[in-house]
């Protein structure tokens, strides 16, 4: 198939759902985690969860990098705008996340603030470059998707000399995630992944290989279309049933075993793993993000300004940190469609396009 269209052909999906119904064991319940907040809102979009088995439960995950930025990063960015006058460039999600006392990058460029929205961290460059007297931070965000733009965007910045241009890191790593999830003591049973689409393009399929054989758990890369999804989730059931825990490549037409291997260099000689970073809902993991190479440290945002380092408390009555590990959906919140809505967001699971709350006020809020 080469069209959107083809992947979303009702003839097709129906034939899926009657194979899913017979493959699923009647005796057994079915938990699949979407660990990308892409995959929650094809399910909710296209109704996927009506066409399962009612033994087959999605379970949402971290969904993306904005949902589970912790806090204190925030505050952060809005302290380099406040406190020390920089042009701060973003994508547009993280502005409305709300930070310490209900304070967002929004509000902090409502009051004066020289925050930009941009669309890629070249962007980012061209304003450093138009505005030589002026300290721009590219505040980077991404899983392993977006790290490639930002470690390009270094280099430049280094071949150019640009003494006003740093990055303030905040990319993260996928696999770290899923093991930090299967870890926790807290964390409610999961029988198989839908991995990531995107991220995979990038890091391939080995990553997940050793999650899978330590825990036991199948991994399929699906794609986004309702089709993707529903072909992996049948793929995951039969690995189920048949006792396997293999990591299986549904989106063959983007994903290759070995990944993107110029994107993976590019990132080897910019990035170091930081030995801790602090994921919203998850805590501490170990070696789950990256930092500036030594190499590169004049470009560190951190180490260039002076930066509070205090720890920022969820908002009372949210459960955006419990839905993000798998533990609660967006439903079991209180603040869902009373406090928290979309023009006025309490978590940033209510904000970012891809966050399972904002998925369940588009599409599936008035099923319940």
């Amino acid at each position: 198939m080469k069209y959107i269209d083809e992947f979303r052909q009702p003839q097709l999906a129906q034939q899926l759902a009657a194979a899913i119904a017979d493959s699923v064991d009647s005796d057994r319940h079915y938990r699949l985690m979407e660990f990308c907040g892409g995959h929650t809102h094809a399910i909710f979009r296209y109704g996927l969860a009506d066409l399962m088995p009612t033994n087959l439960e999605f379970v949402h995950g971290p969904g993306c990098p904005v949902c589970v930025l912790p806090m204190a990063r925030i505050d952060n960015a809005i302290e380099l705008v406040e406190r020390h006058g920089v042009i701060l460039c973003t994508y547009a999600d993280l502005l409305r996340v709300p930070a310490s006392g209900r304070h967002s990058l929004l509000k902090a460029k409502a009051g004066g603030g020289d925050v930009r929205m941009i669309q890629s961290s070249q962007e980012a460059i061209a304003i450093a470059l138009e505005n030589p007297q002026r300290q721009v931070v590219f505040l980077a965000i991404g899983f392993e998707t977006t790290t490639p733009a930002t470690a390009i965007a270094l280099q430049q910045a280094r071949q150019l000399g640009l003494s006003n241009f740093s990055v303030f890191c905040n990319h993260v790593l996928t696999p770290a995630a899923m093991t930090a999830l299967l870890a926790a003591p807290e964390s409610l049973p999961v029988d198989g992944f839908l991995g990531p689409s995107h991220v995979s393009t990038v890091i391939g399929m080995q990553p997940y290989q050793p999650i899978a054989e330590r825990y036991r758990k199948p991994v399929v890369i699906a794609g986004f279309e309702p089709l993707d999804v529903m072909q992996s989730v049948l793929m995951l059931v039969r690995q189920i049933n048949a006792g396997q825990y293999q990591v299986e490549n549904q989106y063959r037409r983007a994903v290759t075993a070995t990944g993107n291997l110029k994107a993976q260099q590019v990132m080897a000689q910019v990035f170091a793993l930081r030995p801790s970073f602090e994921w919203r809902g998850l805590g501490q993991i170990a070696d789950s993000a990256l930092q500036l190479h030594a190499d590169y440290a004049g470009f560190d945002a951190e180490q260039r300004f002076s930066l509070s380092d205090s720890a920022a408390k969820e908002v009372k009555g949210c459960e955006c940190p419990a839905i993000l590990r798998g533990a609660k959906k967006p439903q079991d919140c209180p603040l869902l469609g009373t406090v928290c809505t979309p023009e006025n967001p309490v978590g940033s699971c209510m904000v970012s396009s891809e966050g399972a709350c904002a998925a369940y006020w588009s599409y599936g809020r008035l099923r319940r």
